[in-house]
C-alpha cells in the first residue's frame, strides 16, 4: 500500500520530469547528419584533477597508444583507442568554486541557489539529436539519506532561463516511471495509483492556475506542464510495452533494501543504461554528487563523505582513487552495454559519445583556470580518439559544447557566450578543431 508521504514523493518525481518533446529550442542551423546518436554526460563533483587522468610524462598533445593511464582511470586502459583526454579548457567565467551548478553544463556563471540563466548543453543536444520518447534523462547519486529525503533535485541541467530540469535519485520512483506499465505486483499497483492521481491533478491544475497572481502563474505553469509531460510519457511508453520488456532491469533488494548508497548508484546506472539501449532516451546526464559538495561512497569502503572530500588532494589519495576507479568502471559498463547492441553497420557505441568531467573544474576550491575532460567514443566518427590534447587555457568549456553541437548536426560558433563575454574569455571562434575528426 502507498502511504501519503510515498505518494507525494512519487508525484513530485513525476512532476519533475522536465520538458520532453519540444522542438522549439535549437541553436544555429541544421547540418546534414541525422543518424541515430546519443550522448552521456557524467559529472563527478569536487573537481577532476588533471594528475588523475593525464599520463605521466605527457605535457603536449599526442597519442595514448604507448601511454599508461593513471591508476584512478586504469579501468579505461583497454579502451584507450576510444579515449580522448583534454586538458587546458577553462571555466573562469562560471564561478566554479564549490560548484558551478547549472553553469558547468551551461557555460555561464552559476552559484548555489541561483537559477539557470540559459539552457544547458545536455538539453540542447537532446533537441538536436533524433527524437526519442524521453529525449533527456537526468539521474543523481548521493548519500542514501539525501537520495531518500530529496528523490529529485535540480542543480545541473536546464531547458532555459529559470527552467531547471530535475534529476532522479530514487531508483524505485524512476523504475516505476519508466517500466511501471510493464511491471507486475506492487510496482504495477503503485504505478497505476500514481497514474490515476497524476491524471486527475493535471485536469484540476489546468483549471485552477488562472486564479493565481501573475507572479506565480509562470512557476505554476511549469509545474502543470510537468504533470502533462509525465502523463504523456506514460502514454508513449505504453505504446512500446513489448519492446521495453526486453530492456527493463530486474528489481532486486538493492532497490528496496540497499546496504550502501552505492547499491542505489549501481541500479540508477542500470536504469540509465536501459533507457539508452531501449531507445527511451538519447541524452543521459549523470550527476555523481548531484552537482553539489556532498556525496557518499560507503560501499567502496570510504567512511568520509560530503564537503570534506573536496578538501583532500586527489592525486595519490586512496579515497579519490577508489571514487575515480568506481566512476571508470561505470563508464566501462555503459560502453559494454552499448557495444552489445547492434545499430546500423556497427553498434550503439559507435554512435555514442560519453563526456566525463566535473561540475567543479579541477578541484573544489578553484577559479576554473583548468577544466579537464575525458571523451569516450567518437559519435559516428565525429571526434578524434586514442589521444591526449593539451590546450593553452584560452578556450572555454563553451567551445567544447559548440563542438558537441556541431558533431550532433547543429552548426554553432558560440554556445551561451555573447561577443562581449567572448572577448574576455575566448580567444577563438567556433568548435575545437583539436578534438573534431
Amino acid at each position: 500500500m502507498l502511504n501519503r508521504r510515498q505518494l507525494l514523493q512519487g508525484l513530485a518525481a513525476g512532476a519533475a520530469i522536465g520538458p520532453t518533446l519540444n522542438p522549439d529550442r535549437v541553436l544555429g542551423s541544421p547540418a546534414s547528419n541525422t543518424n541515430a546518436k546519443r550522448i552521456v554526460f557524467f559529472m563527478q563533483n569536487q573537481g577532476f584533477d588533471p594528475k588523475t587522468c593525464v599520463p605521466d610524462g605527457m605535457s603536449s598533445s599526442g597519442s595514448l597508444a604507448k601511454a599508461k593511464l593513471p591508476e584512478p582511470i586504469s579501468a579505461l586502459e583497454p579502451y584507450k583507442d576510444r579515449l580522448h583526454i583534454i586538458n587546458g579548457l577553462h571555466g573562469r567565467h562560471t564561478s566554479p568554486s564549490h560548484s558551478a551548478f547549472f553553469g558547468a553544463l551551461g557555460g555561464y556563471r552559476g552559484s548555489d541557489g541561483v537559477p539557470p540563466s540559459a539552457p544547458t548543453i545536455d538539453y540542447e543536444l537532446s533537441k538536436v539529436l533524433p527524437q526519442t520518447l524521453l529525449p533527456h534523462l537526468c539521474i543523481g547519486m548521493d548519500s542514501i539519506e539525501n537520495m531518500s529525503t530529496k528523490p529529485t533535485i535540480a542543480t545541473l541541467s536546464a531547458s532555459g532561463a529559470g527552467q531547471p530540469i530535475f534529476m532522479h535519485s530514487n531508483p524505485n520512483h524512476l523504475y516505476q516511471m519508466l517500466y511501471g506499465g510493464i511491471s507486475t505486483g506492487d510496482i504495477r499497483l503503485q504505478h497505476e495509483a500514481r497514474s490515476n492521481v497524476l491524471s486527475q491533478i493535471e485536469k484540476m491544475a489546468v483549471n485552477k492556475g488562472m486564479s493565481l497572481p501573475a507572479s506565480d502563474q509562470n512557476r505554476y505553469g511549469q509545474f502543470v506542464e510537468g504533470f502533462k509531460e509525465i502523463n504523456g510519457l506514460r502514454d508513449r511508453l505504453d505504446t512500446v510495452a513489448d519492446h521495453l520488456r526486453k530492456f527493463a532491469p530486474v528489481v532486486d533488494e538493492r532497490y528496496t533494501k540497499p546496504e550502501f548508497e552505492t547499491d542505489w548508484h549501481d541500479v540508477l546506472l542500470d536504469l540509465g543504461i536501459s533507457a539508452l539501449t531501449s531507445g527511451i532516451t538519447n541524452t543521459l546526464t549523470i550527476g555523481s554528487g548531484r552537482g553539489e559538495i556532498f556525496g557518499a561512497w560507503k560501499g567502496l569502503g570510504i567512511d568520509q563523505q560530503g564537503h570534506n572530500l573536496g578538501h583532500m588532494d586527489q592525486p595519490d589519495n586512496p579515497i579519490w582513487i577508489k571514487i575515480r576507479q568506481y566512476n571508470s568502471r561505470m563508464l566501462v559498463r555503459i560502453m559494454e552495454a552499448l557495444e552489445s547492441i547492434p545499430e546500423g553497420s556497427g553498434t550503439m557505441m559507435d554512435h555514442t559519445l560519453i563526456v566525463y568531467t566535473s561540475n567543479n573544474a579541477d578541484k573544489q576550491h578553484t577559479n576554473g583556470a583548468n577544466w579537464p575532460v575525458m571523451l569516450l567514443g567518437n559519435l559516428d566518427g565525429a571526434f578524434k580518439t586514442g589521444c591526449f590534447t593539451q590546450l593553452d587555457g584560452n578556450r572555454p568549456i563553451n567551445a567544447l559544447y559548440a563542438s558537441l553541437l556541431q558533431a550532433a548536426g547543429q552548426n554553432c560558433d558560440r554556445f551561451n557566450m555573447d561577443d562581449k563575454i567572448a572577448g574576455k574569455f575566448d580567444n577563438g571562434v567556433g568548435p575545437l578543431k583539436e578534438v573534431l575528426a
